[in-house]
């Protein structure tokens, strides 16, 4: 098994400390600061374990300060409501004494009903006709400040395949829309919610940047302050995390620092599984000349 799948699965594998309380390790993926994805994951993970033969069907979260990514998260949940049709759970992320992220998330029994779908946009490259993430980031690390290239030149656990791709040192201005494929490195366990919380850690890839395509503006730019306000997720149908999805992704609006993002996920099949949305902040600091 690869050794960074491995420890994301030890990262979602979360100690229980007391009933409703448990604590996550974290992972140094960007640097100082905590991943979004990897609390997310965590998130959901600390409510499912509070929840019997349901699975998610959306969740709500707002990340309130920036996670220390080389100290414990605790994860406080509280059982909200466990209805008949319904069972909700409020979780709170707890570093260092003070609360850095909240959600809440919903979860219910599969049942019959109406179905329709949006169909998946056509005509995408196929995913092993593009290169990995992982050689697009190495590719450019030799231009990367130093303490920086560690974080560029890592594997991750969820490989990456990106349409159209963007220069991060030289972007070009284009519509605010984007697409790449994701899968997991290793085929997984058969734990359906196992695979929602993966899929919850890897929506937050590259999502937040939708809304700076119109710009020509990366987190590289001189004096770009960037970071993800909120995240809410839906899952509308079964999906394995270890085969290949099409995350497609847009940006309505940019206004005010900050731009909001969408996302659809499908199966290679086209059967649309799940749907994000994003709020980031997007702030250019003047910079001295």
């Amino acid at each position: 098994m690869s050794n960074v799948m491995q420890e994301l699965l030890k990262l979602l594998d979360l100690e229980t400390i007391e009933i409703n309380l448990f604590r996550g390790q974290s992972q140094d993926y960007f640097g100082k600061n905590v991943f979004g994805g990897q609390v997310l994951g965590q998130a959901l993970m600390a409510a499912g374990r509070t929840v019997e033969n349901r699975l998610a069907h959306s969740l709500h979260a707002y990340f309130l300060r920036p996670g220390d990514a080389h100290a414990p998260i605790v994860y406080d949940v509280e059982r909200v409501r466990d209805g008949r049709s319904f069972t909700t759970r409020t979780v709170k992320a707890i570093q260092h004494g003070e609360i850095i992220f909240t959600m809440m998330a919903s979860f219910a029994e599969a049942e019959d009903g109406l179905d329709h779908q949006f169909d998946m946009p056509s005509d995408w490259p196929e995913p092993e006709s593009l290169p990995s993430e992982l050689d697009l980031r190495r590719l450019i690390a030799p231009h990367v400040p130093e303490k920086q290239r560690p974080f560029f030149e890592m594997e991750r656990p969820i490989d990456l395949k990106l349409i159209n791709p963007v220069n991060p040192f030289a972007p070009d201005k284009r519509e605010p829309e984007r697409a790449h494929w994701m899968k997991s490195q290793i085929a997984l366990p058969d734990d359906p919610f196992l695979h929602q919380c993966i899929l919850a850690f890897a929506s937050d890839f590259a999502f937040m940047s939708t809304a700076m395509l119109p710009h020509a503006i990366t987190f590289m730019h001189p004096g770009f302050q960037g970071a993800s306000i909120d995240h809410a997720m839906w899952f509308h149908r079964p999906f394995r995390m270890d085969e290949w999805l099409l995350y497609t992704m847009d940006a309505p609006s940019a206004s005010s620092a900050k731009g909001m993002n969408r996302g659809l996920i499908y199966t290679r099949d086209g059967r649309l599984i799940a749907s994000t949305a994003q709020e980031g902040l997007m702030r250019v600091r003047p910079t001295k000349s």
